[in-house]
């Protein structure tokens, strides 16, 4: 080469310049910097020096072949350097033509170090395919594996499980000690779940606290289920983060190929279905998905996503049923109620669609949000001078949550202008007798906010004496299954008789729910019960109406009676008298 164009040449770019066998006979400053060798160490030695061992055989073969016919070849190549470094050379191989003979002369190499630009460019293909966080594969990247493996065991005939795996308890964690721990123990969970499968099994990041375990060649159901109890308790053994013991768990839907001989997206769907029901029966366990219970798990799910998708669209509304002291003909108190309106099938009333959303967090989700928007129309009604005591029901998910009475009172400090004595928490009577200790804990801790509480569905739960003295509620309130047919069922009026007595030996008040007629209040009265509410004083209504409603109320003058009164109201007391059992 003329050296005015070596000497350009060496300046831009790693040159070197060999024989007809492979032997160096030039090499620039360049070349010696990069692969660490002297010039006179080089000269004269062959390119495999600098193997590296990345590329088979044949790969050099067909680079010397295509030379050797006179070709320019082009590629990259991995050179090691005499430190053992690995450096990727953006390499051009020019056959050097003697003009007379037309026979190769030499060889000139012309190379580009792209060592960097490999980094890079894996380390960008890795993060495509990886979570930042824990490092696992994510979405992206499982949807190739799950092919893959798919592809294998219909192949091989080899059963494969899909596992959806999610922590109970990790919003907890993240509300409480902040998102950085809740990161944390992301790493920690993933760290372990890594650590348990093997190596031809995939562990995958979906977002948030989901995980997908692809395990394959399963030999069994026993093999699983031990696969599985071993993730479990993997999980909830305790974690130190950030000095702290924290504990969470694990619900696992699992779906087996070939007996569930879908596709990759189809199988992932139905772990997750499978997750779901681990949700509504109790946490802490795996679920295998049942093909023969798809269409009705579906239903399921879809309206709780539905009604999740309601919540953030603000479809959902409160509504208000009054409850008055009928012998007073006072208003006393309000009970807030829930209703979704739907775009499409308008008010729709709870019961088709809590029971379903009851078994899952969302019903804390949207307890909290029940909450907030009682105490922001509080707060409305307040500043025109009205105001109500107003109870919201409480689910048990949500009661039982370790953080309620701390997030109760976040709530109630974002609305200071709002007396906490305005808000009445009410819990059912089957809720409160199944842990008896943690809610009569939690309840002495809400009331020492200001908040009351009230017991519902009295009569239903098997609460003996000794709970009822434990549970410290201001008020009971009797089931309105009973209520309904006290003017016709001797054991009905006999129970709601006892409750009433119960209420006042222990000092607190009692409300009747489900009261459906005049004749209804007026033997509730004579039986010492004078708060009620129910159809027949009104149906629960949007908050706009509540004034109005209060101001124009006027209870039935029978209500007014007292028990010594003649007319009507004696005939029924009489009524009532044949009605008690002997």
């Amino acid at each position: 080469m003329d050296k005015k164009y070596r000497r350009a040449v060496d300046a831009a770019a790693i040159f070197s310049e060999t024989d007809l066998s492979g032997r160096i006979t030039y090499v620039n400053d360049q070349f010696c910097s990069l692969f660490g060798y002297r010039r006179d160490e080089l000269l004269g030695a062959n390119h495999r020096l600098l193997n590296s061992g990345q590329h088979p055989g044949e790969f050099f073969s067909a680079m010397w072949r295509t030379i050797a016919l006179g070709q320019v070849w082009k590629g990259e190549i991995c050179n090691r350097a005499k430190d053992g470094t690995l450096h990727w050379v953006d390499t051009t191989l020019v056959p050097v033509i003697d003009d007379e003979t037309g026979q190769i002369e030499r060889y000139l190499a012309i190379r580009f170090d792209v060592s960097e630009k490999r980094r890079l460019l894996h380390s960008l293909q890795w993060r495509v395919g990886h979570d930042v966080l824990t490092g696992l594969p994510n979405r992206t990247y499982l949807s190739d594996l799950l092919d893959q493996a798919l592809e294998f065991s219909r192949a091989e005939n080899l059963p494969l499980a899909v596992c959806m795996l999610d922590l109970d308890g990790f919003k907890a964690v993240n509300d409480g000690y902040g998102h950085a721990s809740g990161d944390r123990l992301l790493v920690e969970v993933a760290r372990r779940l890594r650590s348990i499968v093997r190596g031809e099994d995939v562990v995958a990041r979906l977002g948030g606290d989901e995980f997908v375990l692809v395990l394959r060649h399963v030999r069994g159901m026993e093999e699983l289920h031990a696969a599985l109890n071993r993730v479990l308790i993997a999980v909830s053994m305790p974690y130190g983060i950030d000095g702290k013991d924290i504990k969470v768990f694990a619900s696992i839907g699992v779906t087996l190929f070939p007996w569930d001989n879908e596709d990759a997206e189809t199988l992932l769907r139905h772990a997750d279905q499978a997750m779901y029901v681990v949700k509504q029966s109790g946490r802490n366990r795996f679920h295998l998905f049942d093909v023969s219970r798809d269409k009705e798990v579906r239903a399921t799910y879809q309206t709780v996503e539905r009604v999740r998708q309601a919540l953030a669209d603000n479809e959902l509304r409160l509504h208000f049923q009054p409850k008055v002291n009928m012998r007073h003909g006072t208003v006393v108190g309000l009970e807030a109620l829930l209703r979704w309106k739907h775009p499409q099938r308008g008010l729709v009333p709870p019961r088709e669609f809590l029971p379903l959303v009851e078994e899952t967090d969302l019903i804390v989700e949207i307890g909290e949000w029940v909450m907030e928007q009682v105490l922001i129309q509080l707060q409305q009604w307040q500043q025109v001078g009205q105001g109500w005591p107003v109870s919201i029901n409480i689910s048990a998910r949500h009661f039982q949550r370790a953080d309620f009475v701390e997030r109760l009172r976040q709530v109630l400090e974002r609305h200071p202008a709002v007396s906490p004595h305005l808000l009445d928490l009410q819990i059912v009577e089957s809720v409160a007798v199944e842990n008896l200790a943690h809610v009569s804990a939690c309840l002495q801790a809400c009331q020492a906010l200001g908040v009351g509480f009230s017991l519902g569905g009295f009569g239903t739960g098997y609460c003996s004496l000794n709970d009822l003295k434990h549970l410290r509620t201001q008020t009971i309130k009797i089931d309105k299954t009973f209520v309904r047919d006290i003017l016709d069922d001797r054991d009905d009026l006999a129970l709601t008789e006892a409750v009433i007595g119960l209420a006042r030996a222990f000092g607190r008040e009692v409300v009747a729910e489900g009261l459906d007629s005049l004749e209804h209040g007026q033997l509730l009265l004579s039986l010492g019960c004078e708060v009620a509410q129910g159809y027949f004083i009104a149906r629960p209504m949007p908050p706009e109406q509540i004034p109005a409603w209060v101001q124009g109320f006027i209870p039935p003058s029978q209500w007014q009676q007292r028990p010594g009164d003649q007319g009507e109201g004696a005939s029924l007391l009489a009524r009532d008298a044949s009605l008690r059992p002997v």
